[in-house]
């Protein structure tokens, strides 16, 4: 009997609204893995997860994480959430030990819409190789190379003397301001908005991050690769709000507007507003109706 009696218990408690337990965190439906990088907030791997200006990013195959934007495709190395960067590499990208050229490499661009949230870090060095003396980055400066220059104590002069210049057979021509371009010219994102070697007309080209403090030892030490800063501007609190109340944060079908998952509801501020508004639908006669059962199906039973 006593048994019965718990069934039974445990089947009504089940009908009860969540408000009535308090706010419960649920397991995050959107947060996921790949190989091992975890996928969660702002980015995702399913639609309608995660933050708008991030949707249809990352991709997943084979257990190796993909980052996709107008440029091309690149693999992800690292996400860093407590920086807010991500870390991706692609294979044409030259290093010290092998120079890629023939402008295969991606560079690095992204949409329009998109550029609010991604940019490269401020101690990521971009050097482009082998551009030619119409290359829109030697232009409006006559007998200087203004573009060109160190970021964060990483530039040509110490990027010249990685193996791969030598293996592939190219000098230094022109690294001397006056004498024509220069084999290499080292750029911060900032100073030209994107990195696209044809536009730029460019054969090639390398990028390496500082990891600061660290301060490593010449270029055969940089870390090789894209560091890209990102950015949900200004829509943190929105997420935190929704989180707090055991929501997972996601968009609309538009793929726009900002909405908080909770369980088969949505809410567009947080998951109290959902509850608040079941209770009042529900209302006391809810718990009455309840109770009158409970007694009923007792009152059977003895």
């Amino acid at each position: 009997m006593s048994t019965l009696f718990l069934i039974i218990l445990s089947i009504l408690s089940s009908l009860v609204p969540l408000s009535f337990a308090g706010n419960v965190r649920v397991n995050n439906p959107c947060r996921s893995y790949c190989g091992n990088i975890t996928i969660d907030y702002p980015f995702a791997l399913q639609y309608g997860c995660g933050h708008p200006g991030f949707r249809d990013l990352l991709f997943c195959m084979n257990d190796v994480l993909m980052f996709h934007i107008s440029s091309g495709s690149y693999r992800v190395l690292e996400i860093d959430y407590a920086y807010q960067s991500v870390t991706i590499h692609e294979p044409h990208l030259s290093t010290c030990d092998t120079l890629v050229l023939g402008g295969k490499g991606n560079g690095f661009a992204v949409e329009q819409w998109r550029s609010p949230y991604f940019n490269p870090t401020a101690d990521n060095v971009f050097m482009l190789i082998g551009c030619s003396a119409q290359s829109s980055l030697f232009q409006g400066f006559p007998g200087k190379h203004l573009p060109c220059r160190n970021v964060s104590g990483m530039g040509c002069e110490e990027y010249y003397g990685c193996p791969a210049w030598s293996l592939a057979g190219r000098g230094q021509m022109g690294s001397m301001f006056g004498s024509g371009p220069p084999e290499c010219c080292a750029v911060a994102f900032e100073a030209i908005r994107a990195i696209n070697l044809s536009k730029l007309d460019c054969e090639g080209y390398s990028s390496a991050y500082s990891l600061a403090p660290l301060r490593v030892d010449g270029p055969s030490e940089w870390s090789f690769g894209i560091r890209v800063k990102y950015s949900v501007q200004g829509n943190e609190e929105f997420c935190r709000a929704c989180e707090a109340t055991g929501g997972t944060c996601g968009y609309g079908s538009n793929g726009i507007r900002q909405l908080c998952m909770c369980g088969d509801m949505n809410s567009t501020s947080n998951c109290d507003s959902v509850t608040s508004a079941t209770d009042r639908r529900r209302g006391p006669g809810f718990v009455t109706v309840l109770t009158a059962i409970s007694f009923s199906i007792l009152a059977w039973i003895w």
